[in-house]
C-alpha cells in the first residue's frame, strides 16, 4: 500500500527542490556585493544556465522515479531486509495471541470464573502490546523510507529540471497520486519522463541494478507506510456463562 503521507512529503520536497533549481537557473547574482549561492545537495549537479522556453506539458511519477532507480531499489531492499527480524518478532507475538484467543473460544465453558477472567486479561494485555509494537514498527519503517526518498530526490531534482529544459517542457506535473486525488485526469506515455529520468539518474549515480532472484522476475520494491504486517482481526469477545 502506498503511503499518502509519503506522497505528500515527496510532492512538497519536489516542489521546493525543483522550484529552487528553476529559480537558480533563471537568475544570476548582480551588483557589486553579489556572491554566488553556496552549493547544496539539491543543486550539486550541473544546472542549465537559461530558463526553459518550451511550451510542452510533461508528467513524472516522482515516487516511481525514486524507488524505481537502482539506488532506490537497492536501499528499499536493504531496509526491508533490516526489518525482517522485527517481522519475525511480530509474527511470534501474533501467533501467541491467536493461540490464547483459540483457547478462550474452545475452553470458556469449562473454565472457572477466575481462570476465565485471567485468560481474558492476558489476551487484552498481549493485544495492547502487539498493537503498540506494530504501530512503532510502522512509524520506524516509514521514517527510514522517507529519509531514503528525500535523499534521492535531492540528487534527482537537477536531472528533472535539466531534462525538462533540454526537451522544451514548460510544465512538469507529478502523477504520483491518481485522479481524483490528483487534478490530472489522464496523460499519455509520450509526455511521461519518468523512465528517462530514472535512466539518467542510474547513469549519474553509478549504482548497479540489484540482482534479481534466480527463480523470479526482477521486482521493484514499492514504498509502503508499514513494516511487514502480522495483524489479525480481533474476534468479538465471547459471552460468558
Amino acid at each position: 500500500m502506498k503511503s499518502t503521507f509519503l506522497r505528500f512529503v515527496l510532492a512538497a520536497a519536489a516542489l521546493v527542490a525543483i522550484s529552487a533549481l528553476a529559480q537558480t537557473s533563471s537568475a544570476t547574482p548582480s551588483g557589486p556585493g553579489a556572491l554566488p549561492a553556496a552549493p547544496s545537495a539539491a543543486n550539486s549537479a550541473a544546472t542549465p544556465n537559461a530558463p526553459s522556453t518550451g511550451t510542452k506539458v510533461g508528467t513524472i511519477n516522482i515516487q516511481d522515479a525514486i524507488f524505481g532507480s537502482n539506488e532506490g531499489r537497492r536501499d528499499m531492499e536493504a531496509l526491508q531486509k533490516k526489518f525482517e527480524p522485527k517481522q519475525t518478532e511480530l509474527k511470534g507475538q501474533n501467533d501467541e495471541l491467536e493461540s490464547l484467543k483459540k483457547q478462550l473460544n474452545t475452553t470458556q465453558d469449562k473454565l472457572s470464573e477466575d481462570a476465565l477472567g485471567k485468560l481474558k486479561r492476558d489476551i487484552e494485555t498481549k493485544q495492547k502490546t502487539f498493537d503498540r509494537s506494530v504501530q512503532d514498527a510502522q512509524e520506524d519503517f516509514g521514517n527510514q523510507q522517507q529519509e531514503i526518498a528525500t535523499r534521492i530526490l535531492q540528487k534527482m531534482a537537477p536531472l528533472i529540471v535539466k531534462y525538462s529544459q533540454e526537451h522544451e517542457f514548460g510544465v512538469i506535473v507529478d502523477t504520483s497520486k491518481p485522479w481524483p486525488q490528483s487534478p490530472v485526469l489522464w496523460w499519455g506515455e509520450a509526455v511521461d519522463i519518468t523512465k528517462p529520468v530514472i535512466d539518467a539518474y542510474n547513469t549519474q549515480s553509478g549504482v548497479p541494478a540489484p540482482a534479481a532472484p534466480a527463480s523470479s522476475k526482477p521486482a521493484t520494491p514499492k514504498p509502503t507506510s508499514t513494516a511487514p504486517k502480522a495483524t489479525t482481526p480481533k474476534p468479538a469477545e465471547p459471552a460468558t456463562k
